[in-house]
């Protein structure tokens, strides 16, 4: 089995205006290689709009990870509008998707994977849901990959004879802690980017992330007539 694997995101625009990505993630952390970024922006900065919850050495990191390796995307559709019109080809090992839609919706999950494989340590909380990366998800799909991440992260955590969480106490600090973030690092993008589309792509993952404490009870009361077999 290869070391990494590979996710690919083409927008096109017209047949005559696309971008590419392609993100290669560490196999054995589902972390993507630090960007090598020769004049870093000012809005790259560790100290430049800080989270507060920043966790990070100051002395070790000068620039925040996440925010090197944000730095093509937001330089390549810092003149783009979140309205623009595209269609999103994601393209892994296993399968292919594809969706026509603005440009804030597809941006979004190329955003959300990076921010989490970018080795952020809040970041890391969702990282074992970007092994199995799922753009364009509803919020019931979110709802069970979410759920069902921190269940098998209780069972690990069972293994090693640690304390458990079966009660789920601690799920909703989860999305408290990356709401914090998406927040406060949309203060950069305000700054790195010139229109709005990066910022807007940001703000839904924000939004998403304020929602789910919110909405995810109710959407697996919904769905439990479908476990009935194992009642």
């Amino acid at each position: 089995m290869a070391d990494s694997f590979q996710i690919d995101y083409h927008f096109e625009f017209t047949p005559a205006l696309s971008r590419s990505f392609s993100i290669s993630l560490d196999r054995s952390n589902l972390q993507v290689s630090p960007a090598d970024v020769t004049t870093p922006p000012a809005w790259t900065a560790l100290d430049f709009n800080c989270c507060p919850a920043c966790r990070l050495d100051p002395q070790k990191y000068s620039e925040c990870p996440v925010a090197l390796n944000l730095v093509e995307v937001v330089e390549t559709f810092k003149d783009f509008v979140s309205y623009d019109e595209v269609t999103v080809t994601v393209t892994t090992a296993e399968r292919t998707y594809s969706k026509k839609c603005d440009l804030q919706t597809g941006l979004s999950p190329l955003l959300g994977i990076i921010m989490v494989a970018s080795g952020c340590p809040t970041m890391d909380l969702l990282k074992p849901n970007v092994r199995f990366h799922l753009p364009f998800t509803s919020l019931e799909e979110m709802a069970y990959r979410s759920f069902t991440m921190y269940l098998l992260g209780q069972y690990y955590r069972q293994r090693q004879g640690k304390e458990v969480d079966w009660s789920f106490a601690g799920f909703s600090s989860i999305f408290d802690q990356v709401t914090e973030l998406n927040s406060a690092f949309s203060e950069r993008l305000l700054i790195a980017a010139k229109k709005d589309a990066s910022i807007n792509a940001l703000v839904n993952l924000c939004c998403m992330g304020q929602m789910s404490p919110g909405v995810i009870p109710g959407i697996l009361d919904e769905m439990e007539p479908y476990f009935s077999a194992y009642k």
